[in-house]
């Protein structure tokens, strides 16, 4: 039996709880995940916790959007903005897991570039068909506002194989990645313009230099680093 089409619509502090849940339990399953929070025993209930502030913080300064069922969820943040989407005054309540969590937020404060875009902060589906489903329905249901408006989109991930995911399926092509550290992910920037620019340039639009984020890159002290950018193959 197909799956029927999912009910978007923009989300509302009575979706937040279930929002939270949804995200935590995809970053649970991520390499990210295993690294903002290297220990197992404490790694889940960290992790809810912070996907609680970025849900609240995205009600409040951003966009969220969901389906009837919360078979996916995704955060925008329109960029450049006068506030930040990475909620850092919430980060100390995340106590002993708050460094890592910062020099995430310090790269996504950083590396952003000064062209008007659509930023896609955080993306969660189902673990299932329907929620892969409802992800793709909420990101082409975005598209199709960013395309009208002439703008672009821009999302990062951690995976290997960045082309082949969601994101690749819809138009973004990666740029040259995060290097976090210590010992972290790397972190994919996902770059999509807009369908009339794509139609005249297809390879995409340039991004910041490769970058490696240090652990003494905080909001509240240290500098990012800037690593010389990859040679083209």
């Amino acid at each position: 039996m197909r799956p029927t089409n999912p009910a978007l619509r923009p989300a509302h502090g009575g979706d937040a709880a279930a929002l939270a849940t949804l995200l935590a339990e995809q970053l649970h399953r991520q390499r990210l995940g295993a690294w903002l929070v290297p220990d197992p025993a404490e790694r889940r209930a960290a992790l809810h916790s912070y996907t609680r502030l970025v849900v609240a913080h995205g009600l409040a300064h951003g966009q969220v959007d969901t389906t009837d069922d919360h078979a996916a969820v995704a955060i925008w943040h329109v960029r450049p903005a006068a506030t930040s989407t990475a909620g850092n005054d919430d980060l100390p309540r995340l106590g002993a897991h708050q460094g890592r969590f910062a020099l995430l937020h310090t790269y996504i404060e950083t590396v952003h570039l000064d062209t008007p875009h659509h930023h896609l902060a955080h993306l969660a589906v189902r673990a299932d068909r329907h929620g892969a489903a409802a992800g793709h329905a909420l990101l082409a249901h975005h598209h199709r506002r960013t395309d009208e408006q002439g703008l672009p989109s821009y999302a990062d991930v951690s995976t290997d194989r960045p082309r082949d995911g969601l994101l690749g399926r819809l138009g973004y092509l990666p740029r040259a990645p995060i290097l976090l550290e210590p010992g972290g992910p790397v972190l994919w920037r996902m770059w999509r313009l807009p369908q009339v620019a794509r139609n005249t340039h297809p390879d995409g639009a340039e991004l910041p230099r490769r970058i490696r984020v240090h652990r003494a890159a905080t909001p509240f002290r240290g500098a990012v680093l800037f690593t010389a950018a990859p040679r083209s193959p």
